[in-house]
């Protein structure tokens, strides 16, 4: 169990990429995505949910094996994060291209609050926390763009005929 734990703590390998592993670990996360999304949104946010409690888990086994706290090779977070960002949008290259910019930078930059996580939580939850909220506001940035504009593709109309 341990090691499939720290297999998904490096998402199967996308972590161990010598230049950036975050990065990489979102582009592995694309084709998750894409299945997901095929399952509807109730299952795709009960995976996306399971996968955080996975994810501490994980993070959890990899840090008790390196000794190390938030390794780069811990892509787990960014796959959740981008899973979180990416929620109740149109699987639409528009949206996959925007969503991706959007986790990216708030995941590098790390503007309050998520910098505060990031320094202040340990543990697994610790590398999953910054990542959960970077997600969250990824998400909040991403639905308004989906209900402001038509930037990401074909949206379905809140007008009711009548």
């Amino acid at each position: 169990m341990n090691k499939f734990l720290i297999q998904i703590a490096i998402f199967f390998g996308a972590g161990k990429s010598p230049k950036a592993p975050g990065t990489v670990g979102t582009i592995a996360t694309i084709p998750l995505w894409y299945a997901l999304s095929h399952l509807g949104p109730i299952a795709y946010m009960a995976i996306t949910f399971a996968l955080v409690f996975v994810g501490v888990a994980a993070a959890n086994a990899y840090e008790a094996v390196s000794q190390k706290h938030d390794s780069q090779e811990i892509v787990i977070d960014e796959v959740v994060g981008f899973l979180i960002t990416m929620t109740w949008l149109p699987v639409t290259w528009q949206s996959l291209l925007i969503g991706f910019a959007v986790f990216r930078i708030l995941d590098i930059l790390k503007p309050p609050p998520i910098r505060q996580l990031d320094r202040k939580v340990q543990g697994g939850f610790g590398v999953m926390v910054d990542d959960i909220a970077a997600g969250i506001i990824g998400s909040i940035i991403m639905q308004i763009i989906y209900n402001q504009t038509n930037w990401l593709g074909m949206q379905i109309s809140t007008l009711t005929p009548g």
